[in-house]
């Protein structure tokens, strides 16, 4: 044990240091390690990514009631017949998005390993989806794709 005003080495059992006679308190806590970027920002980045993906939920079910309940009780033209097929394909599509967002971004919370390449690729695609996707694109692109995030989420990874 070492006394935390000079540094001296002192017995276990003293009160007082006896090279300066200052009382010896109890040992200092370890230091903290420093949250890095991403540790600090992946709990949002991955809320961030379930309210968006959860928007096109929304937006998924309305195409598909559209779809399925709406055009099919239109009197269509013959020429048109494909348009109800067509607006259910495009909802599909938005709701198999939707879940894979909501995917990605709950394995973001848990800190699953497959999660940080699936949504690097879903933030790619999201740019082009003004403005709300190119926000989250760019937020998630800057906190997760840098080396030094990899090698953090890695070890966040492993840890849980």
């Amino acid at each position: 044990m070492y006394c935390s005003h000079c540094g001296a080495e002192v017995k276990p059992d003293h009160q007082f240091c006896a090279s300066c006679g200052k009382p010896l308190g109890p040992a200092p806590a370890a230091p903290v390690a420093p949250r890095g970027r991403l540790q600090s920002h992946l709990q949002l980045v991955g809320v961030l990514w379930i309210v968006y993906s959860a928007f096109h939920l929304l937006a998924a079910l309305a195409v598909l009631f559209v779809g399925k309940v709406i055009l099919t009780r239109v009197g269509l033209p013959p020429e048109a017949s494909f348009v109800p097929a067509l607006v259910t394909l495009v909802g599909f599509c938005l709701l198999a998005a939707s879940a894979v967002g909501i995917i990605a971004g709950w394995g973001l919370l848990q800190r699953v390993s497959w999660a940080r390449l699936l949504t690097l690729i879903l933030a790619f695609l999201a740019l082009f989806n003004i403005p709300f996707g190119t926000a989250l694109g760019a937020y998630t692109l800057w906190v997760l794709l840098p080396k030094e995030s990899a090698e953090e989420y890695d070890r966040m990874a492993q840890a849980a």
